[in-house]
């Protein structure tokens, strides 16, 4: 899991175009020492949103290369891989002091029409249901380790409510499930690219956390060092991010320091709207042991 920021989604997708396929993108200012992962996907995607036309992304892969430096503005640069009758490619490259930070390759898709199915979404409270921010903050994190109270306390342009927020409390192995109820604070204009690079921005978030369930333990502890290696997204069905969403997060696998973490993004009628995948840096530290 990497550090969160404070500030308009907005402002954050705020590029500025130095050229054709060029793009300089900012961070928020921040106490953390490097630039949110969240940030540079969506960053990269919208950028990459920027040089299609008539055409919405439905997947994107990407690899997350070096720590950001959040004192200084990121470079964009977008190659134009293919643009066919169906399908558009483009390669996006992240780049920070003449070295590439993060590598992205999405594809985009003419709408069109075909088969439907998809997997339920888990019964589970909804978010109305559960504690907000200023309930969680008067309630539940006082009885929480030091390391998720400044976590959750923390401002961001996402509200998140979890689920099962009781795991950081009693500890232990566990299912390694975890549902989270995640929006975006401001409204947001009815632009298509800039809902899904805002929930770009969201799904990385806490996925790597998931990772951690079955082991007992989590990203909050210091004997734990972890990073986002890749991040994997498909669009399935149209969205807001600025209403309710279910990120419903399982882990598969860890090993080789490794964890393998899944996630379905239902919004709030059930509807399947994206899938994510990520494996991330899970390494025990032996000298906080």
């Amino acid at each position: 899991m990497s550090q969160q920021i404070s500030a308009s989604l907005t402002a954050i997708l705020d590029l500025e175009r130095l050229e054709s396929n060029l793009f300089r993108g900012r961070s928020p200012k921040s106490s953390w020492p490097r630039v949110f992962g969240g940030q540079v996907i969506a960053q990269s995607l919208y950028a990459a949103c920027k040089t299609v036309e008539g055409r919405q992304p439905h997947s994107l892969h990407a690899y997350f290369l070096l720590p950001g430096d959040p004192e200084m503005p990121i470079v964009y640069e977008v190659d134009r891989l293919r643009d066919g009758r169906s399908f558009t490619t483009r390669r996006v490259l992240a780049i920070q002091k003449g070295e590439a930070i993060f590598a992205m390759s999405a594809s985009f898709q003419v709408d069109e029409p075909g088969y439907d199915h998809q997997m339920p979404m888990p019964k589970v409270p909804m978010p109305e249901d559960l504690p907000d921010r200023e309930e969680m903050a008067r309630s539940i994190l006082p009885h929480m380790p030091d390391a998720v109270q400044a976590y959750y306390q923390r401002k961001r342009p996402i509200e998140i409510r979890p689920v099962e927020i009781e795991r950081y409390r009693t500890g232990g192995k566990m299912e390694p499930k975890f549902n989270v109820w995640i929006r975006a604070l401001e409204r947001l204009p009815d632009e298509p690219a800039l809902h899904q690079s805002v929930l770009a921005y969201a799904s990385d978030l806490m996925l790597l956390d998931s990772s951690l369930i079955a082991h007992g333990t989590t990203v909050f502890d210091q004997k734990i060092q972890g990073a986002s290696l890749d991040h994997a997204l498909w669009f399935h069905r149209p969205f807001r991010a600025d209403d309710w969403l279910l990120y419903a997060q399982d882990s598969p696998s860890t090993s080789g320091a490794r964890g393998f973490s899944r996630g379905l993004i239902f919004d709030r009628q059930g509807k399947l709207v994206a899938s994510v995948a990520q494996e991330g840096l899970i390494r025990p530290r032996p000298d906080r042991a």
